[in-house]
């Protein structure tokens, strides 16, 4: 059965809120000793929206070449800027990344016909593979599987879709809308517990942030479904599940998640961008008692 688990790597930044190098190399060798398929930059858990432009462009060539094809890489190059999305998207296939990530334009809610035209521009500008994501609760609307249809018969780089929801229900509706036309459109989950029913659905796997923390969990669990080993497979889930309660220790989770890194040993700091917050001394309780109780630590 195939099916993948990419990571979207959290953005490691020093005490001056600025990229830290040593760090970044760091978590991407981290990652792949994991084993994940694949390694997403500046997505949402990476902070993309606080990064400014030249620093997104460092981190895209420091990212292509420590990775050196050792793991696919995906950019993230959403921005509120069409003009901006189209550049960096163009930078990172330049670069050497296999494809780019693209949130739609956050902040107002749009029509179906606004997010066409925008999607529109974009795919024809880019030169490589096109993923779209699709993230309501912080766009404000849908991405609908018909316009995702309508969208893919027009452009042949569209080549996947990320469905960042709590529930299935969306993305199964996508899956068989999508995949009896497009069976090659990958279609991943954004959060870690759908990655079974995804892959049991039709779909791909996910892109999802515990395996920042877990990726050798996360990569067996893929092994699992290709051995069709369910019960191995089931076990994981219910060990997903528990982790899944990190998400839920404060808001947002990015430095959440990054504190449970360093808990766990993985060389890196909790600093974020500004204003997100520090973990207090109860939230780091609460993490370590997660961490202890699905013996991460």
């Amino acid at each position: 059965m195939e099916c993948n688990y990419i990571t979207p790597a959290i953005t490691a930044f020093d005490k001056n809120r600025q990229l830290d190098r040593e760090a970044l190399e760091s978590l991407y060798d981290h990652l792949i000793g994991g084993g994940v398929d694949g390694i997403l930059i500046l997505g949402s858990i990476g902070e993309f929206f606080a990064i400014p432009l030249e620093d997104k462009k460092e981190l895209i060539r420091l990212a292509v070449r420590h990775i050196d094809r050792r793991t696919k890489v995906l950019v993230g190059t959403g921005s509120m800027d069409v003009n901006e999305t189209i550049e960096l998207s163009k930078y990172a296939c330049e670069q050497g990344a296999d494809g780019v990530v693209v949130i739609s334009p956050y902040y107002f809610s749009l029509s179906n016909e606004s997010i066409e035209e925008y999607y529109d521009l974009v795919a024809k500008e880019c030169p490589g593979d096109l993923y779209l994501y699709n993230f309501p609760d912080r766009t404000g609307y849908d991405l609908s599987p018909d316009l995702t249809l309508k969208l893919l018969r027009k452009h042949k780089n569209i080549a996947g879709y990320k469905d960042t929801l709590p529930g299935m229900d969306h993305t199964r509706e996508l899956i068989k809308l999508i995949k009896p036309e497009f069976p090659e459109f990958k279609i991943y989950s954004g959060f870690d517990d759908n990655f079974a029913h995804n892959v049991l659905s039709g779909g791909d796997g996910c892109i999802a942030g515990l395996s920042n923390l877990v990726p050798e969990l996360c990569s067996s669990w893929v092994r699992a479904f290709k051995a069709n080993d369910f019960d191995l497979i089931a076990g994981i889930q219910r060990r997903i599940d528990q982790l899944m309660d990190i998400y839920q220790v404060g808001k947002p989770f990015v430095p959440y998640i990054k504190k449970a890194m360093l808990l766990k040993g993985i060389p890196v700091k909790d600093y974020c961008s500004f204003p997100l917050p520090v973990a207090n001394e109860a939230q780091i309780l609460k993490l370590e008692e997660i961490l202890k109780k699905t013996d991460v630590i």
